[in-house]
């Protein structure tokens, strides 16, 4: 597809022209300090879908929290979540906690060295693992994320829609032909490095860049026609009705959610999806009926929270409830638990529970 002389070209540029430029450019970042693979490995999970400058006090927390990985893999499900906690997509938080104790028990506590071991865990896929063991191990495994996509698209004005399969399969081809055998930690980072302050989505900084002549689509004089991505299908919005549910003690009801499901271990204000021709308030007395077991009453709004997940857009509705009758029971939930809103924060959440809690807070501090 590519001529194997401008293959050649931009792996002597690569090598000659990128790495210097990484050695003298690169950014102070906490787990490149102390590298082992356990930083390694929770340092790229904790990357993925996330700026640095975002990871940064996450990683930093989570390892003074647990700071190995027996101290991980001894640790409660409830722990770990409260620890990512932010960082959304909390099933990679569920499946590093898996992997910690598999490590423990298959592997005597030692991460696996090899990519065939490394690919096998919990959570890792191919680009994560390529990550581990390059960067850890130093094997010569080449990484193919955002950055590096858009770098390589660049560098050779690659013509496919990106977000394809066989797009992908052929820019993993490129990458393996420029990895710099030997070397392949500082190749992954420099490349990198070079998509996350250079070759930017926007406004290219590509007088800063160490390859322009390598470069085919800074030649073509249109640098920002690349990557090529198809249009994105419209995201569905949905519309939630969630409840802050108290009693007579001026506790609160909070349940946890299934552990395989989205957002699965994390705890939530309950409530669901509303359903066509229902009211928010009707939403919320069915959904807590279909959850807890419990005939509630709505009372008053509390606020509305606007929030954007990867495959989905939605607005939650919040009101507070009072239990007409019954008890509640975990039918479908993992639990629940009445709380002070002192207490509340002791719990993992999601974002947009968060912001429930907040408002929560607001109202007793002014109270």
């Amino acid at each position: 597809m590519f001529e194997q002389k401008h293959i050649k070209k931009t792996r002597r540029a690569v090598r000659h022209k990128l790495l210097p430029w990484f050695t003298a450019n690169k950014r102070s970042m906490p787990w490149r300090s102390n590298r082992t693979p356990y930083r390694v490995w929770i340092s790229e999970l904790m990357l993925q879908q996330t700026r640095v400058d975002q990871a940064t006090p996450y990683f930093q927390r989570f390892m003074k929290r647990f700071p190995s990985l027996k101290s991980l893999a001894a640790a409660s499900q409830t722990d770990v979540l409260k620890m990512w906690e932010g960082l959304g997509y909390y099933s990679r938080a569920r499946n590093l906690h898996k992997a910690a104790q598999i490590i423990t028990t298959d592997h005597k506590g030692r991460f696996p060295a090899t990519a065939e071991a490394i690919i096998k865990l919990p959570g890792i896929g191919p680009y994560t693992a390529a990550a581990i063991g390059s960067l850890a191990f130093n094997l010569d495994l080449a990484v193919l994320d955002g950055n590096v996509i858009r770098v390589l698209s660049r560098l050779f004005a690659y013509s496919r829609d990106t977000r394809s399969t066989a797009a992908k399969k052929g820019l993993q081809q490129l990458a393996d032909d420029l990895l710099v055998q030997g070397d392949a930690g500082n190749f992954n980072e420099a490349m990198m490095e070079l998509g996350a302050t250079v070759c930017l989505p926007q406004n290219p900084n590509c007088a800063a860049c160490p390859m322009p002549t390598a470069c085919l689509g800074f030649q073509s004089g249109r640098p920002t026609d690349y990557p090529i991505k198809a249009p994105k299908k419209k995201v569905p919005h949905i519309v939630v009705g969630a409840a802050v549910v108290t009693n007579r003690k001026g506790e609160v009801l909070i349940a946890q959610r299934p552990v395989n499901g989205m957002l699965g271990g994390l705890w939530e204000f309950p409530g669901g999806k509303q359903e066509t021709g229902e009211t928010i308030q009707e939403c919320i007395v069915r959904e807590l009926k279909e959850e807890l077991g419990i005939n509630t009453e709505t009372g008053e709004f509390l606020i509305t929270i606007h929030h954007a997940y990867s495959h989905f857009t939605m607005e939650m509705h919040t009101y507070f409830s009072k239990i007409k009758s019954g008890r509640p029971r975990t039918i479908h939930c993992q639990d629940y638990r009445w709380m002070k809103i002192s207490e509340l924060r002791e719990f993992p959440y999601s974002k947009a529970d968060l912001y429930i809690i907040d408002e929560l807070e607001k109202l007793r501090r002014e109270s």
